[in-house]
């Protein structure tokens, strides 16, 4: 029985997708003592005695997630663990066991399959993750991964983003954007091979971008680095969908508001070349590109000191009462308005 009719129906895009997620699921309380964090972080916190167990999922649709027309496929399966693997990492956590689940068409043979699984190997391998399980099925249309990461951590070393606090530091690692101007330069040899064959993709000198798209890495280093001097974040999220969409996260979920500075974004020499190449501005990529898996997070001011000269770590600004809005004070001096206008994965397609 279908109760969706003309007159009651909503599109998809009207919620997008974490107003989606919300209003889906607002009715489920938590039952179990044992659920710390449920639906709302980048994992879920099980506590099952000494530690905590950290859980989270992620499926991935061809043609929505990913393109097999510039994707490898052992890229594919290493990056499908490795962005993962990352979620249990923004939480503060070491990712322990995977589980994959994988629906495949009849167009697909055996050899495919096996590039995928070489890649999710190799990422296990890497960060010492185990495969642990997973389920296949066939598919009528194309390639669909759903893959399961759990981890671990000290109850008290896990890390939210709805923890910071007002007048925290707010620090990024590594760069941005780079990932979002690795896709504009595939899609754009993608549609150059499709007007001509014969043309070969012009990808030289492009290295650095294309691997950030291709073979993206969870910082499962920054952690260390934190760890090493003794600073702990007050709140952590991976920037997968923009660090505006992100920012926005933790700013919402803690209550407060933040004033960030565009001279302080961490940009890469080719990310600021492809962006002018293309035409865009490289803080643009940044703000709103997305795939990134870096970690945004947030510290206490007094730990400036241990933090101001750790390598791959810059402090971009500093959260607000939450009446103070959320704001990027701009190179030219007035402030705008952060929005989430990155990948939304409900957004009406033209």
């Amino acid at each position: 029985m279908n109760d969706s009719t003309p007159a009651n129906r909503t599109e998809l895009s009207a919620l997008g997708e974490f107003g989606l997620i919300k209003h889906l699921t607002q009715a489920f309380i938590n039952e179990q003592p044992s659920t710390i964090k449920g639906i709302g972080d980048d994992a879920a916190v099980i506590d099952y005695g000494e530690k905590v167990t950290l859980v989270s999922t992620d499926l991935l649709v061809e043609g929505v997630h990913f393109d097999l027309s510039y994707m490898p496929l052992r890229h594919l399966g290493y990056k499908c663990a490795a962005v993962n693997f990352s979620d249990i990492v923004a939480m503060n956590g070491k990712p322990r066991q995977l589980f994959v689940g994988i629906s495949v068409s009849n167009r697909f043979p055996v050899e495919a399959l096996e590039e995928i699984y070489e890649g999710i190997r190799l990422a296990c391998k890497r960060y010492h993750v185990d495969l642990a399980g997973g389920d296949t099925t066939s598919s009528l249309h194309g390639l669909f991964l759903s893959l399961t990461v759990t981890g671990e951590a000290e109850k008290q070393d896990v890390v939210y983003r709805n923890t910071a606090k007002e007048n925290d530091l707010i620090c990024v690692s590594g760069d941005l954007g780079s990932a979002y101007m690795g896709l504009l330069l595939l899609e754009r040899e993608k549609k150059v091979y499709q007007a001509d064959p014969a043309m070969q993709p012009d990808l030289a000198g492009y290295d650095y971008i294309l691997e950030r798209q291709l073979k993206p890495e969870p910082r499962t280093d920054i952690l260390e680095l934190l760890k090493s001097a003794g600073v702990k974040p007050t709140a952590m999220i991976d920037v997968s969908d923009g660090l505006a969409s992100e920012i926005l996260h933790i700013c919402e979920d803690s209550g407060l508001g933040c004033r960030i500075y565009e001279d302080k974004i961490p940009l890469d020499a080719m990310t600021i070349a492809a962006a002018e190449e293309f035409n865009i501005q490289p803080v643009t990529a940044a703000m709103n590109g997305g795939e990134d898996y870096e970690l945004l997070f947030t510290i206490n001011m007094n730990d400036f000191e241990k933090v101001k000269g750790l390598e791959g770590i810059s402090i971009i600004g500093h959260t607000t009462e939450a009446n103070a809005g959320v704001f990027m004070a701009s190179n030219n001096g007035p402030l705008i308005k952060i929005e989430a206008l990155g990948w939304n994965h409900m957004r009406d397609v033209e």
